[in-house]
């Protein structure tokens, strides 16, 4: 796979931009001076499948071969990291453009379901009918019997892999961490979606999760967190914040342990599965 255009981790600088702002002090606001503020980049990124262009997302344009890879994954458009023959990112005059070249059979099946869409107007939940379907299946997956002390390790070291949200403060991380508690991989990007399908696209390139882990991330846990984390057969889903009512949900139907406002010397347990917490009290 090749890349163009694209800053990394690698060279050297995050993805951000500087802009002279006012700042304004004290109750009255009349104490003001000007000064540079870092703001962290954000441009469309068209992913193209086979020359088809499928879908424009507002990212970070870092990691963007993870990002299309993570995303065509937990958005089912691959079923296997292998299923992905090439990939490139281009500049464009208007923003970035990530081309993948995949399997055949899924670039039919992907046909099949933009023709799906043709014709239908309004937002939301696209590509769906009826509210049956607006909530795709979820695979069942294996919850590690995490201890709590790996999941405060984990939140204490998160902010020193979080280069761009330190510069910017506009940003989230998705992490991967060990059952210890270590990070081992990170990624940003201005959107929490984004940022965890760039860290799946990267555990994809590895040969995918490693037992006993789990996913770390500085938002909620949304629907979308747990199904994409299932998805890509994570089994436990630490969020810095709340979790929806649909989140625990998914999370029961998968199997998936979920922890929540997740901050320094507590967190909440949404769902634990059975087997996991039998395993944790056994020391497994």
């Amino acid at each position: 796979m090749s890349r163009r255009g694209t800053p990394s981790p690698g060279d050297g600088a995050p993805p951000l931009t500087h802009r002279r702002v006012e700042v304004h002090r004290g109750a009255s606001g009349r104490d003001a001076d000007a000064v540079d503020d870092a703001l962290a980049l954000e441009v469309p990124v068209a992913l193209v499948y086979n020359g088809i262009s499928h879908a424009v997302m507002m990212a970070s344009p870092a990691d963007l071969e993870e990002f299309a890879l993570g995303f065509s994954l937990t958005e089912g458009i691959l079923s296997h990291p292998h299923e992905c023959y090439d990939l490139e990112v281009h500049e464009e005059p208007g923003g970035l453009t990530v081309q993948l070249s995949i399997a055949s059979q899924r670039l039919a099946e992907l046909k099949e379901r933009r023709r799906s869409l043709a014709g239908r107007t309004g937002c939301g939940l696209c590509g769906t009918e009826a509210l049956d379907q607006a909530i795709r299946p979820i695979p069942r997956v294996r919850a590690p019997a995490l201890d709590d002390d790996a999941i405060q390790q984990a939140l204490g070291a998160l902010a020193d892999h979080q280069v761009l949200q330190a510069a910017t403060g506009a940003t989230h991380a998705a992490a991967w961490c060990e059952a210890d508690g270590r990070v081992r991989l990170a990624r940003e990007d201005v959107g929490r979606h984004n940022a965890l399908d760039k860290l799946i696209g990267a555990l994809a390139r590895e040969g995918g999760p490693s037992d006993g882990g789990f996913a770390l991330v500085s938002s909620r846990a949304s629907y979308e967190m747990v199904h994409k984390s299932a998805s890509a057969g994570i089994g436990a889903l630490v969020a810095v914040s709340a979790a929806t009512s649909l989140a625990v949900e998914q999370a029961e139907q998968a199997g998936l342990l979920l922890v929540g406002f997740a901050r320094p010397g507590r967190h909440l347990i949404y769902h634990r599965p059975v087997d996991a917490s039998s395993a944790r009290a056994q020391g497994c």
